[in-house]
């Protein structure tokens, strides 16, 4: 599976499931209902929804230059991790504004979330490429370049 078709697929799959323990998850931490933080979870999840189109595609772009024509631990370690730093700068805002407190008691919140969501994703990916197969960018490069030993 490649293209938009691979990017709708992992999105909605990632997105569903990580809406559904952000609820639960904030709504435990900050001793809530899960109809306060059910809807901020949403707005959590539209907004990784976002970066993630913005923040894969930038990353295949970069990966499609690179010499390696594979997915080592280190490069799904460095989208993990890149991925969750960019997120993080988005949602700590909204959390505080959702929720009415300050910034600092939002990354306190947010703590567990960002523990465990790079954790999340890694295994994720690891196995949506297992499932479906790696992304062009890995196999063949750039667009209308063969990778070597690629036919």
């Amino acid at each position: 599976m490649q293209g938009p078709l691979r990017r709708v697929v992992y999105i909605s799959v990632f997105e569903i499931s990580g809406t559904i323990i952000s609820a639960y998850m904030l709504a435990y931490l900050s001793g809530s209902e899960a109809s306060l933080t059910g809807p901020l979870a949403i707005m959590i999840s539209t907004t990784a929804v976002t970066v993630n189109l913005i923040y894969n595609w930038l990353f295949e772009r970069w990966e499609s230059r690179q010499a390696a024509r594979t997915r080592s631990f280190g490069r799904r370690l460095l989208h993990a991790l890149g991925f969750q730093t960019t997120l993080v700068m988005f949602l700590i805002p909204l959390i505080a504004w959702w929720m009415q407190i300050s910034l600092l008691q939002a990354l306190l919140l947010d703590a567990v979330l960002i523990v465990f969501f790079p954790i999340y994703m890694f295994a994720y990916n690891w196995a949506f490429d297992g499932i479906f197969g790696l992304p062009d960018s890995v196999t063949k490069g750039r667009v209308g370049e063969e990778a070597e030993g690629v036919a």
